[in-house]
């Protein structure tokens, strides 16, 4: 006796089933193994930003200190810049010590007068 319809329609559902769990294993393989790779990805991923982060920091702070190196260099300079007027203001008070009491008595003046030019 030749296979019936059904029985030729039961093989090839039956075949069907088993390349359809086969498709499924080999889909769950494949999900675990993307997963699997993703999961070391993230930690490769970390670990450089980390690094990142670090390196970034100490460059970061590698700039303060050279920051605050070249404020104390412009700090330095400014002191030495009032200290060289101030020793010219002196010796011109030395040179000239009758023009420089009328200009500072001439300034004073002024001054007084502004301030009291505000209170009316």
């Amino acid at each position: 006796m030749s296979p019936t319809h059904t029985d030729n329609l039961k093989t090839n559902l039956s075949e069907a089933g088993t390349h359809l769990k086969q498709a499924a294993s080999g889909t769950a393989e494949a999900v675990r193994g993307a997963a699997a790779a993703a999961g070391e990805e993230i930690r490769l991923g970390s670990a450089n930003l980390k690094a990142g982060l670090a390196d970034g920091s100490v460059a970061a702070m590698s700039a303060l200190e050279e920051a605050a190196s070249a404020g104390g260099e412009q700090v330095d300079q400014l002191m030495e810049k009032g200290r060289d007027l101030v020793d010219s203001a002196a010796d011109l008070i030395r040179e000239r010590p009758i023009a420089s009491f009328g200009v500072a008595f001439a300034a004073g003046w002024i001054i007084a007068k502004l301030a009291r030019g505000g209170d009316r």
